[in-house]
């Protein structure tokens, strides 16, 4: 039975969705995908893992990979069921109604507020090693203006402008990286490599609450669900090529550089991949990787304000933000007040805001958020709730979503009480404006 009569609110939706084009298809999906999920935090992670667990450190990657396999497959199967805009919002909204579906966006928006500030300071710190005025005060806020401004007026355009520029930005973040691994790899040192003993269980998962930053950002990605051609086939193949795509990467990646540095890799906290580059490639490779990095970061960007947007405009066309996020531009298609309202607010907190908490901060929403897409996949396939007439079906029944939620609550209590309680009173403030807004509206 089609969605729309299973869920009337989702009819209405999907009504309005049908203004959008829709333009993006597996290998842009995939991109996407693979854009914003190879960000940031895989050129300054490494160092975190060798710190952490030694030459053993690609086990926590295996460990996260393994983890965000259950999560794939579960978020494939709701995908392949809901085509609004809004992504995991939506596939929420629609397994367990508004309001649950309104806890999913206000997590939803805090994570990726959160992430694309922290990568957006992280950018701007990267230009200030070039250009020292870049680095605070008005150069900061004019590196900022410049940035959003751009990729605001790129994504306004159309949506085939936006997966067009991440397709191209995805392309480049992968030349430096693989540029280390495929020279790299013909210096590795073997007894760089050998484990000198096992590590526990309580490091590992130290270890994969920090690594499983570099796994995230499918949620950015499938936002314009409301603008992907045939979403029961291309989700679920977009999906899982650039998972097996960016976990062999980081595996790559994490081995050559332990390989080239050994117990040095983790003294260079800030740029461990550059350092391994400059031991084959000397200087210029140094810079190559760095300026790789800062490609990387504005890769981030361009995937997050080609999805994010939509997530406030889905909030808005179903009544819970302002009305006016989801007015759609009547030349370009594009939910242009929605990408200039998330740009502003983006780059105020990237002008005030540091990256390593925010960082923090938006994981542990992001884990929040898998958390209930898992139930809204065993959901929407136990009422057999579906766009077209066929959708991707999760093998073993409950039995994945029950593993994929006892690892996700694995991961959270890896976290800070005081951690928790920042997002909780975000979510509580949340809450009660929900509940206001309903009791006018009644």
């Amino acid at each position: 039975m089609d969605q729309v009569t299973r869920h009337q609110p989702a009819a209405t939706s999907h009504q309005k969705d049908e203004a959008l084009v829709r333009a993006i298809g597996v290998r842009r999906l995939t991109a996407g995908i693979i854009n914003v999920t190879i960000g940031a935090g895989i050129f300054v992670l490494p160092a975190v893992a060798a710190a952490r667990l030694g030459p053993a450190a690609p086990l926590a990657y295996i460990v996260c990979a393994a983890l965000m396999a259950l999560i794939v497959t579960c978020i494939a199967t709701a995908g392949s069921r809901v085509s609004l805009t809004g992504g995991l919002y939506a596939y929420v909204e629609v397994a367990f109604g508004p309001f649950v579906g309104f806890l999913a966006g206000a997590i939803y928006c805090l994570q990726c507020v959160f992430a694309a500030a922290s990568v957006a300071s992280a950018f701007v710190g990267s230009i200030g090693s070039v250009w020292p005025g870049a680095g605070a005060g008005v150069g900061r806020i004019l590196v900022l203006i410049l940035l959003f401004g751009a990729l605001a007026a790129t994504n306004v355009r159309g949506v085939r402008h936006g997966a067009g520029l991440v397709e191209l930005t995805t392309l480049a973040k992968l030349l430096p990286l693989l540029v280390l691994v495929v020279t790299g790899i013909w210096f590795v040192r073997s007894d760089y490599l050998v484990w000198r003993s096992m590590p526990t269980l309580s490091q590992v998962g130290r270890s994969a609450i920090v690594l499983i930053f570099a796994f995230v950002g499918v949620e950015v990605a499938l936002v314009p669900s409301g603008e992907i051609v045939d979403p029961s086939r291309t989700v679920p193949r977009a999906l899982f090529l650039a998972f097996a795509t960016t976990t062999a990467i980081y595996l790559l990646i994490q081995t050559v550089a332990q390989g080239l540095l050994g117990p040095a890799l983790a003294t260079h906290a800030n740029a461990p991949l550059a350092a391994a580059a400059s031991q084959v490639l000397g200087q210029g490779g140094r810079l190559f990787v760095i300026g790789g990095a800062a490609v990387s970061m504005f890769g981030y960007l361009s995937g997050d304000m080609l999805g994010s947007p939509r997530a406030f405009y889905a909030l808005a066309r179903d009544g819970i933000l302002p009305r006016d996020l989801a007015r759609i531009h009547p030349r370009y298609r594009t939910p242009h007040v929605a990408i200039i309202g998330y740009s502003l607010l983006v780059g105020l907190i990237a002008a005030t805001s540091g990256f390593v908490q925010l960082a923090i901060l938006a994981n542990i929403a992001v884990l929040s958020l898998y958390l209930l897409c898992v139930g809204a996949s065993y959901e929407l396939t136990r009422r057999d709730v579906r766009t077209g007439p066929t959708a991707f079906n999760l093998p073993g029944g409950p039995i994945i979503p029950i593993l994929a939620t006892t690892v996700i609550l694995w991961l959270l209590s890896q976290a800070t009480i005081r951690e928790f309680a920042i997002e909780g009173l975000v979510l509580l403030a949340a809450s009660l404006m929900y509940g206001a807004r309903k009791l006018i509206q009644s």
